[in-house]
């Protein structure tokens, strides 16, 4: 008679959770065993890091969570400007600031534009001209790229897929950063009066057993 090979079953995230807790929770009594001098004040000490180990994988979880919302989010927001605003191509008239060499780097901000008169087709099919910021590279004669509003007014351009993501990622990296400084603080203050306590405690046992381990207690009182 012949017998098939019965199958392994797999475990189901459930049981692996509680297995995991299992071993977790026998390793932490192993450990009190192993060391059965631990103060209570050491004990809460490895649950201050404990916690804040948790709260650190958490909040960084609750972080970028929030920023992948957040950039959901903004890009449904610059998907719908560019369904209701107007793309088209002023041709650059001229500047009506010129580059001063001697500005330097501060000379139109960082990102070096400069004030450009420009004519633009509006979308009703009006000819109008304005005045808008291009970089400074533009040549007079060229076209650049306008977003134009219902009324054929320039307003600024919607978001990029781009500028979204790094502007995400910038938030993402300030949120971590601000919730590693708040609980590296709340540890840092925990720890403090865990120290003194200790420090406490052990003024007290000293005072108790060092005339003890000394002799001094033994020894008569001189009157």
């Amino acid at each position: 008679m012949s017998s098939s090979p019965r199958s392994a079953r797999t475990a189901s995230p459930s049981r692996r959770a509680r297995r995991l807790l299992r071993l977790a929770l026998g390793r932490r009594r192993a450990v009190r065993r192993r060391d059965p001098l631990a103060r209570p004040v050491d004990r809460a000490r490895s649950r201050a890091w404990l916690v804040a180990a948790l709260a650190l994988v958490v909040g960084l979880a609750g972080v970028v969570t929030a920023a992948v919302l957040g950039c959901r989010a903004a890009g449904r927001t610059a998907e719908a400007e560019r369904g209701r605003l107007h793309r088209t191509e002023a041709l650059v008239l001229g500047k009506l600031r010129t580059e001063d060499t001697g500005a330097g780097r501060w000379s139109g901000g960082y990102q070096k534009r400069a004030e450009t008169s420009v004519s633009w087709t509006a979308p009703d099919g009006l000819a109008r001209t304005g005045t808008v910021e291009v970089p400074r590279t533009v040549a007079t004669g060229s076209t650049v790229v306008l977003w134009l509003d219902a009324d054929g007014l320039p307003v600024t351009a919607p978001a990029t897929p781009i500028g979204l993501a790094v502007g995400a990622v910038c938030t993402g990296l300030a949120g971590a950063a601000t919730l590693a400084a708040l609980i590296g603080g709340v540890l840092a203050l925990r720890l403090r009066v865990l120290d003194r306590r200790a420090d406490r405690a052990w003024e007290r046992s000293w005072a108790r057993w060092e005339p003890l381990w000394s002799g001094r207690a033994s020894q008569p009182q001189d009157d």
